[in-house]
């Protein structure tokens, strides 16, 4: 797993010309990787393209567009977002064929450079084969020394490049046995779309922790990770790729296949609360209604006397929607969300580095004076952020401020392909409810319950036999081997 630091400072030479750049999301997790794959549609790229524009949420480092013509494959990879790229005729006109897969990239292996960018390109004997990945595996380093030592060489230092030299040295047969094979050794989290000359391939893990989604377009087989990608091309949704399902899709139809025996699922509940776009439909369910559902959930868990409900725009909407609807309190616009600040910010003066939460949240001053305020977010992972925040809304001239997370405290670190910090600097790790509440200035905090959240998604609570979801930063409960981090090899 990669971690972002909060801060790089840059001197100059002298004090007065120092350069701070700071990240203005070093408070949110940031979400994993989106894929899309198409096949058989003459216009593969410009699909693709949008696919992956609808699908931004899930990662802004860079983007990349495979695709094939018939004769060879056409391979574009770029650091930045989907619309700098990707809208170019010079780009898109390169991008041949009626086949394609994209990937956009949020770094949790290996770092953010053009070699790490997906989709990955190798050539196997019998061909050329693409593959772009949403997830992290957690046993990648172990599995990459046992094949260097065997003579693989790594071009990169992502981990979805083990699977490609997985299936390299499979002794198997035809390429869906190789993939088979391959996956056996491998541990963790994934959803992967793969292109060869006759082939598109899905996989998702025996867990189904990452989502896989399979459409159609006019008769072309889509695969993408969220609905929504579906929506921009006006694609119809077909059916969730199962957990443990393999996908081979040619010009003879479509072959499904099983990786291993079938398992419990445990799809990421935080795709519930915060990685899914919100017109999305996850895992069968409407992502902005559970939002909602656990924004009321959360009015019932922790109500208080106050007169408006306020979000932080925009991830934490939804639920405090549900907030003021459960509540009976009227829902206002706050705080304003200055959409046009990108991830970093450079000033030349050290002091700016306090002014990071201003320069995206601004306190809307004739809603909040005089008011006792509900602030609802979807998450609290360092708190200097709804430290911030609470401060901002203070010096609007609200009277009280209490703060609702619609989400359960976060001691763990996520290994399945989510950017979060390091145990030590999740504020849950190391602090209580109270504790926490003194270190943002609330007057209260709260917290929805594990079984609410659980609740929410339409389940009757956690089962603790058997958890339904992977909770694991929630509640510790890891559903694989963590062989990396066992090792100190992450």
């Amino acid at each position: 797993m990669q971690n972002k630091g909060t801060s790089l400072t840059k001197y100059t030479g002298k004090a007065s010309l120092m350069k701070t750049e700071f990240s203005l999301d070093t408070d949110h997790l940031h979400e994993e990787c989106g894929v899309f794959g198409v096949f058989g549609h003459p216009n593969a790229a410009a699909l693709t393209a949008l696919g992956l524009h609808a699908l931004q949420h899930r990662g802004q480092e860079a983007a990349g567009i495979v695709t094939y013509d018939g004769v060879q494959f056409h391979i574009e990879r770029h650091l930045g977002l989907v619309g700098d790229n990707f809208t170019k005729p010079s780009v898109m006109e390169r991008l041949k064929g009626d086949c394609a897969i994209g990937h956009n990239r949020y770094s949790t292996a290996g770092g953010p450079n053009l070699r790490n960018v997906q989709p990955l390109f190798a050539e196997f004997a019998a061909g050329g084969f693409a593959i772009g990945h949403n997830g992290n595996i957690t046993n990648a380093r172990t599995l990459q020394q046992k094949l260097q030592r065997k003579g693989s060489i790594f071009q990169s230092t992502s981990d979805t490049e083990t699977i490609i030299h997985l299936i390299a040295t499979s002794d198997q047969g035809v390429l869906a046995d190789r993939i088979v094979d391959a996956l056996q050794d491998v541990q963790g989290a994934y959803s992967f779309v793969a292109l060869t000359s006759k082939k598109l391939i899905g996989c998702r893990d025996p867990l189904g922790v990452r989502p896989l989604i399979l459409g159609d377009l006019e008769g072309s087989p889509i695969l993408v990770s969220e609905t929504c990608a579906l929506d921009i091309i006006s694609a119809k949704f077909i059916r969730q790729v199962e957990p443990g399902e393999l996908l081979i899709i040619t010009e003879k139809g479509l072959e499904s296949r099983r990786i291993s025996k079938p398992k419990l699922k445990r799809s990421c509940i935080f795709e519930n609360v915060y990685f899914a776009r919100p017109d999305s439909i996850v895992e069968d369910l409407n992502v902005y209604e559970v939002r909602k559902k656990i924004g009321a959930q959360l009015a019932r868990e922790h109500s208080v006397d106050a007169d408006i409900v306020v979000p932080v725009p925009d991830s934490g909407t939804p639920a405090a929607i549900g907030y003021a609807e459960a509540s009976d309190l009227p829902f206002e616009l706050g705080i304003i969300r200055n959409h046009y600040v990108g991830r970093t910010f450079i000033e030349p003066v050290d002091a700016a580095r306090h002014m990071g939460v201003r320069l995206k949240h601004n306190a809307n001053r004739g809603v909040l004076a005089g008011k006792r305020v509900v602030l609802v977010d979807d998450s609290l992972v360092r708190g200097t952020t709804s430290m911030k925040l609470v401060q901002v809304v203070r010096s609007a001239g609200a009277l009280e401020v209490h703060m609702r997370i619609a989400s359960p405290p976060m001691p763990n670190s996520c290994y399945y392909g989510v950017d979060t910090p390091e145990k030590s600097q999740l504020l849950a790790s190391h602090m209580s409810v109270e504790e926490m509440r003194k270190f943002i200035g609330a007057d209260s905090l709260g917290f929805v319950s594990i079984d609410g959240l659980y609740r929410a998604v339409g389940e009757a609570g956690r089962n603790n036999e058997s958890p339904q979801f992977c909770d694991a930063c929630f509640t510790g409960d890891y559903p694989t081997r963590l062989t990396d981090k066992e090792s100190k090899l992450c």
